[in-house]
């Protein structure tokens, strides 16, 4: 009987995950979706823009392959989707890492290459470029432990790897609150609060991942 019941439950609890996820992504979607309208349409070039309009293909991969990433992704956190299609698991699996390696790489050379306005900083620079790469080794661990058969690290790694990925979401938040409680941040706090986005989704994806790991104990 206990057991007819723990299914639904977690059924249920991978619901709101994804309904979470998806929220998560809506806003830089969002933005995303702004700012190819702008490229496609044409619109006003500005200090804060120009750089997109010198060279839009590095932007226009990044967004793209990041919707693609957030959504899709948000779906392989469905036990039941992954164990009643365990094709459509994989074939969107292998999409996951292209997109997801896409995002990453143009993340890191639209830092290096583009001239970002005022207020970015070093330290804003430094993390974008350490994200960037923790997101593609995370996604290349992870693809290389699914090859070798390890399930349970092929997991961890591309939860990590999703976690950096949708950092952006978090981002909207922190920097909110942070604008909400102490005025527009300067150069420093905005990049300790975009940090913040980042290490809080790290942060919830090893605590998903250990919790996992401890029910399979169990």
């Amino acid at each position: 009987m206990s057991q007819s019941f723990k299914v639904p439950a977690k059924e249920s609890s991978a619901k709101l995950l994804i309904a979470g996820l998806l929220f998560l992504s809506f806003i830089p979607m969002a933005g995303g979706a702004f700012r190819l309208t702008e490229l496609s349409g044409g619109g006003e070039i500005t200090p804060d823009n120009a750089r997109f309009f010198a060279s839009p293909l590095p932007v226009v991969l990044h967004i793209i392959s990041s919707s693609v990433y957030a959504v899709l992704g948000a779906f392989q956190f469905s036990p039941r989707l992954r164990r009643r299609k365990p094709g459509w698991h994989r074939a969107a699996g292998r999409l996951l890492v292209l997109c997801g390696l896409l995002v990453g790489l143009s993340g890191i050379w639209m830092t290096l290459f583009y001239s970002f306005p005022p207020g970015s900083g070093e330290l804003l620079y430094a993390l974008r470029l350490l994200f960037g790469s923790a997101m593609v080794a995370s996604i290349i661990l992870g693809l290389v432990s699914i090859i070798r058969g390890n399930v349970d690290r092929h997991r961890a790694w591309m939860i990590r790897g999703y976690a950096i990925g949708l950092g952006a979401g978090t981002q909207v938040f922190t920097l909110w609150a942070g604008e909400s409680l102490a005025g527009p941040p300067g150069e420093l706090g905005r990049a300790l609060l975009m940090g913040a986005g980042w290490a809080i989704n790290l942060a919830v994806a090893e605590w998903e991942i250990r919790r996992k790991r401890k029910q399979v104990l169990d």
